[in-house]
């Protein structure tokens, strides 16, 4: 899902979108197999009770795997679905929330520094916690954001701002110190006839 044009500047252009890793949601998926697993044995139990008895039994074990799928899988899939981490050629935006929604926008021209972590098992999956130091007292920490490296990079090279660094130049064709533009390329050279 695209993060909506109407909220971005003129002329800003969303660079990376992501959503907290998957692994967030391992948890819920847990809970939703052991809720239906555990209740389906329970109402197999239960439906051999006496007459009244089974028709409360299984009434009660319905309420009671609805409650815990809204609240230990609903909920989390919601809380994972509405969380946003966006980085624009002008800012790089957090939101999440539904009912309480919370953002912070950092201008890239405040960043001071971005750094990742990720353990063991956030390099098995993939991910890992972004940490970005800005003007402000303390630094921001953003954590289960997928390819972690890759965002950093993204973000680093929106800072710096700068096309000729070397990611994508020849180590021939880096620029000497305090030159603009690149020289202008010659043509190769071949045998005369």
């Amino acid at each position: 899902m695209a993060y909506p044009d109407d909220l971005l500047s003129d002329g800003e252009q969303v660079v990376t979108h992501k959503h907290p890793h998957f692994k967030m949601l391992l948890f819920p998926i847990f809970v939703l197999l052991a809720t239906v697993g555990v209740g389906s044995w329970l109402a197999l139990l239960v439906r051999d009770a006496e007459s009244p008895w089974n028709s409360v039994g299984l009434i009660a074990i319905g309420v009671v795997a609805l409650v815990l799928i809204v609240w230990l899988v609903l909920v989390p899939f919601v809380r994972w679905r509405t969380t946003h981490f966006i980085v624009t050629t002008d800012r790089v935006i957090a939101r999440e929330g539904v009912i309480k929604r919370t953002g912070i926008d950092i201008p890239m021209a405040r960043i001071n520094s971005v750094r990742f972590e990720h353990g063991l098992i956030d390099r098995v999956f993939g991910c890992g916690t972004l940490v970005i130091e800005s003007a402000s007292d303390e630094p921001l920490t953003f954590d289960d954001i997928p390819k972690v490296e890759r965002v950093h990079t993204v973000i680093y090279r929106q800072v710096n701002d700068n096309p000729y660094d070397d990611y994508g130049v020849a180590q021939t064709e880096q620029l000497p110190y305090g030159q603009q533009e690149p020289p202008p390329r010659q043509p190769p050279r071949g045998r005369g006839r």
